[in-house]
């Protein structure tokens, strides 16, 4: 996604991001800095970058909730307390939550591979979006390559194209080498925002916190 203003291109604030597609507060997050980058009037050109939260997923997945309470430890009431907070928070920004007891927690690699090779296609971000929103909207598996498939569709990619890059894996270890660039470099929780890729967010931070965080650096490089 690129936000244009009235500022020349050599103004434009670059921004990364690491996230997952299957992370909650990557979306919300995402969402607080569209909001601040509107905020600000600022142009900004956002790259997004691979992580998997369960690199480690079996094909089939996991119940969600029972995922959350065996990963962090958390009880039912803790859980359905934090789908709650994140159900409201993302209606605020305009996102839609719909958690359900039978959600399932999923492998993401195939979900990467596909956003790298929308990236050249001009659809990384539309993917992207259409991928959070088929997660936490439609519960669709995205771990299944017909799902994928169909999802690419919506944003304008080939269905048949897509299926070919998930039975390859043509951008498999691409994918892997530039996640092992970003946990090899810290990144251990996302979602992880790199402004100007050497001023280094974690967390979904809310707007006025991006929103001070952008009027800073972009006052820094002015002065």
């Amino acid at each position: 996604m690129t936000e244009t203003t009235d500022q020349s291109l050599d103004d434009v604030l670059q921004i990364d991001i690491v996230s997952d597609v299957v992370c909650p507060w990557c979306i919300v997050g995402f969402k607080q800095l569209e909001q601040a980058i509107a905020d600000t009037g600022i142009s900004a050109a956002i790259k997004w970058h691979p992580f998997e939260l369960n690199p480690d997923m079996a094909d089939e997945g996991e119940n969600l909730r029972e995922h959350i309470m065996r990963k962090y430890g958390s009880t039912a009431e803790q859980s359905a307390a934090a789908r709650d907070r994140l159900t409201a928070v993302g209606a605020d920004l305009g996102f839609e939550f719909r958690f359900s007891d039978d959600m399932r927690m999923v492998n993401t690699f195939k979900a990467h591979q596909l956003i790298h090779w929308a990236g050249p296609e001009g659809k990384e971000h539309p993917l992207k979006m259409a991928l959070f929103e088929a997660y936490f909207k439609d519960r669709k598996d995205l771990n299944d390559d017909a799902v994928l498939a169909e999802v690419a569709t919506t944003v304008g990619l080939d269905r048949e194209e897509a299926l070919k890059v998930l039975e390859d894996g043509r951008f498999a270890d691409t994918v892997r080498q530039e996640e092992a660039f970003w946990t090899g470099n810290g990144i251990q929780g996302v979602p992880a925002v790199i402004f100007e890729r050497r001023h280094l967010i974690t967390g979904a931070q809310g707007a006025d916190n991006y929103a001070s965080i952008i009027r800073q650096l972009v006052d820094g490089e002015a002065a």
